[in-house]
């Protein structure tokens, strides 16, 4: 993506400003016209003056250059007043826009798939999505305050001074544009220089974000040293990386000083020279002074701008790369609010795979009646988990259909699906935010008694109590003021607040001890009554009491069952649970005796 692209991007996120934006360059025309127009009126002025010295020429009366002394004033209250307006309007515009542009990025990102946020840090997440407004903040304030006026100046304004004299103004034009090549070389040497920078910088904000997220973890492994020492080398490579883009653009502003003078003198001697020819006045003399004081001082400001733009660039293309991101999952043209649905739930021949080449899910094919409670279990990526992240549409199969109530989900919203299936992680997510906050999430109009029924199915109402601020304690980041397993149990109060008629359970219990599981259990058991109900597990008591049991092996369902019936088969779930001591050893064979012979007396 390179700077014009970038630039006409961060244009079009003008939106609903865009009205606004186009008054914004009208004005700045205007605005460029009456700075334009002020050295052109002093030069006249000049030329009466100087003209008035000739032994021939009549007296010169003051009332004669007050239109001129007017229009000049005028132009130059006119100036002020606009780029009073001007910039108050940007600053508006700037502001409402990187607010939006904000929004706009953080709701797409949420909608983006899981399969995106596990591949990409947080930090750098968030890191972009700052650097990206406020860069387009910046840009949209200095074009349209000062910039626009200044690019008009060089590109509309300087070629009409061919007008006034073309000697003069030929003169300007080839030294103002030479100073602009010169600045244009600059830009294409520190262009993929400035791209290794904000790289660096990236790094440095994940690397942040990622040792002050596990502080406790560098501490009790003494890393602190070594967090520090690595941090440093990033800033080290930093710097090293960002030195000759500086030394470039110290030769680019030493160039464009240089070229304000060189300027001058060339107008000035060339003037000079026309004047004793007879071809320019001393006023058009004086005039192309101020022009050329005038446009080195926008050529600035468009080098400065330019120089900007460079430097955001790749801040804006990281903005633009998250933002291009496609949805792996969205409503289908047509799709359809699913209601309050009964909770039938059928996998038809689904087959699923993260990369195209390595299949995660293979031919599965299962149906679960309303009120059912149904096992996943199998060993550590056997596909458990992500069978039932296609259930509410974190990834959707690649062949096969999964239907609620004999509806195909891709034909419902996503809204709806997922707001008739609640989902208890084995990593409890929770927000820093008060306790209540976070169980409003599962439902946020819920009364106080619906809040306290939901803490007493999770178990999790007496440590609540126990809290100095009760419902209102605040739980950290990421929940780290409480225990794992106070943790989980807001998590399921969360969930069963949301009252869904399908509940998924991931791993729900691994972070409870015993005790609190088997009250847990029992509760859960109370609760999802009525409720097509799933849950993976490795601990297998958690799912004696499963209606059924899938066992899953590299994709696959190898067998089905109840717990005594898999048991039974003793295949490979009852090898899973003789390994966790809940059923009986195989029968051993005993071994053959010795054979004694006894030999008689003779």
């Amino acid at each position: 993506m390179n700077i014009l692209r970038i630039y006409v991007r961060v244009l079009k996120q003008l939106g609903s400003e865009y009205r606004l934006a186009v008054i914004l360059v009208f004005a700045n025309l205007a605005l460029a016209a009456a700075q334009f127009a002020e050295p052109v009126l002093f030069g006249r002025i000049i030329d009466k003056l100087a003209n008035a010295q000739k032994e021939s020429a009549p007296p010169l009366r003051f009332e004669d250059l007050m239109p001129l002394v007017g229009a000049w004033v005028g132009f130059g209250l006119f100036t002020i007043a606009a780029a009073v307006l001007v910039a108050l309007h940007a600053d508006r515009l700037s502001h409402r826009r990187r607010l939006a542009v904000t929004g706009n990025y953080f709701d797409h990102v949420l909608h983006l798939p899981l399969s995106f946020h596990t591949a990409i840090h947080s930090g750098r997440l968030l890191k972009t999505m700052l650097d990206g407004a406020a860069g387009m903040a910046t840009l949209w304030l200095s074009f349209f305050r000062e910039n626009c006026a200044s690019f008009l100046a060089l590109f509309v304004l300087l070629p009409a001074s061919l007008f006034i004299n073309w000697r003069l103004a030929g003169l300007l034009i080839v030294l103002v544009f030479f100073f602009g090549f010169l600045t244009t070389i600059v830009l294409r040497r520190t262009e993929g220089l400035q791209g290794v920078v904000e790289r660096f910088n990236t790094d440095l904000a994940e690397r942040a974000s990622d040792a002050l997220g596990n502080v406790p973890v560098i501490q009790s492994f003494t890393r602190v040293d070594a967090e520090t020492g690595a941090m440093r080398q990033i800033i080290t490579n930093l710097l090293a990386a960002q030195m000759p883009v500086l030394s470039w653009w110290a030769l680019a502003a030493v160039a464009t000083r240089a070229s304000a003078t060189l300027t001058l003198v060339a107008i000035f001697l060339l003037g000079t020279w026309l004047h004793l020819q007879g071809l320019a006045s001393i006023g058009e003399i004086v005039t192309f002074m101020n022009f050329a004081t005038m446009l080195i001082g926008r050529l600035e400001q468009v080098v400065s701008f330019t120089n900007w733009i460079f430097m955001l660039s790749p801040k804006l293309q990281e903005f633009f790369d998250v933002l291009d991101t496609q949805p792996g999952v969205s409503d289908r043209p047509g799709a359809k609010d699913a209601g309050r649905m009964q909770g039938r739930v059928a996998f038809e021949n689904v087959t699923f795979s993260y990369d195209g080449r390595r299949i995660a899910v293979s031919d599965v094919s299962f149906v679960v009646e309303p009120g059912e409670t149904v096992a996943l279990v199998g060993t550590t990526g056997s596909g458990k988990s992500t069978t039932l992240s296609l259930l509410h549409r974190v990834f959707d199969p690649v062949h096969g259909a999964v239907k609620i109530d004999g509806i195909d989900i891709r034909d419902m919203t996503l809204v709806s699906l997922r707001r008739n299936i609640g989902v208890v992680f084995q990593e409890p997510m929770l927000f820093a935010r008060s306790i209540e906050e976070n169980l409003r999430v599962g439902k946020p109009d819920a009364t106080d008694e619906e809040i306290q029924l939901a803490l007493d199915r999770a178990q999790a109402q007496d440590f609540v109590a126990r809290q100095t601020d009760g419902l209102a304690t605040l739980v950290g980041e990421r929940g780290r003021s409480l225990s794992g397993g106070e943790r989980q149990r807001i998590s399921i109060a969360r969930a069963l607040l949301k009252d869904p008629p399908i509940m998924i359970f991931d791993e729900a219990t691994s972070a409870l001890d015993a005790t609190t599981e088997r009250q847990l259990q029992s509760a859960l058991d109370a609760a999802t009554q009525g409720r097509t109900t799933f849950v993976i597990a490795h601990r297998l008591a958690t799912v004696r009491n499963a209606t059924r049991i899938l066992v899953f092996d590299q994709g696959r369902i190898v067998e089905t069952g109840s717990f005594a019936e898999l048991v039974a088969q003793n295949g490979r779930f009852a090898a899973l649970a003789r390994a966790q001591f809940m059923a009986e050893p195989e029968a051993a064979v005993p071994a053959m005796a010795p054979v004694t012979t006894v030999v008689a007396p003779a």
